[in-house]
């Protein structure tokens, strides 16, 4: 049963300049290194209109479609978050690709069942993204759709160039 261990709030000071190594690498050539698990985001700020970067987890990758599906770690309150539903026109790279894409907030219940997809094929990271939140789960169905009801989840759809 899913059990808050921790109130927590987006990394700031010394912590906020780890998570954004990965930015670093895409900066210098290198995003091929971080695969096709993650995306580079380069998104537009909701309130100041200047262009933001992000990397973020791909939890599922359509190939059919093209649709890449990221969750907002730090749930509803995350910035690049909050800043693709006011600006979802935005630019992703997965690892030496770059291409124009459109995010699009997805339904809980389509939320629940690519989760429940992702914790099978990978159970620790679900985990890890639960303690970020302050949650302790079991790798249960009902733990699996109680983190989708505090993870928003984007599609990012490729578009044309």
């Amino acid at each position: 049963m899913a059990k808050k261990i921790k109130d927590v709030e987006p990394p700031t000071g010394i912590s906020r300049i780890l998570w954004r190594i990965p930015i670093f690498l895409y900066r210098i050539g290198l995003g091929w290194l971080l695969g096709h698990r993650f995306l580079l985001l380069n998104h537009r700020g909701r309130k100041s209109g200047l262009y933001r970067k992000a990397v973020i987890e791909v939890v599922k990758f359509d190939h059919e479609a093209g649709f890449y599906y990221v969750v907002s770690g730090f749930g509803p309150r995350s910035d690049w978050y909050q800043n693709v539903i006011a600006h979802p026109d935005v630019t992703i790279q997965v690892g030496s690709k770059k291409m124009k894409a459109r995010g699009e907030k997805v339904p809980l219940t389509v939320t629940e069942e690519i989760l429940l997809d992702y914790s099978i094929r990978h159970p620790g990271a679900l985990k890890t993204l639960s303690r970020i939140l302050g949650y302790a789960i079991d790798e249960c169905e009902a733990d699996v759709r109680f983190m989708a009801s505090i993870v928003p989840m984007i599609r990012f759809e490729q578009k044309e160039y």
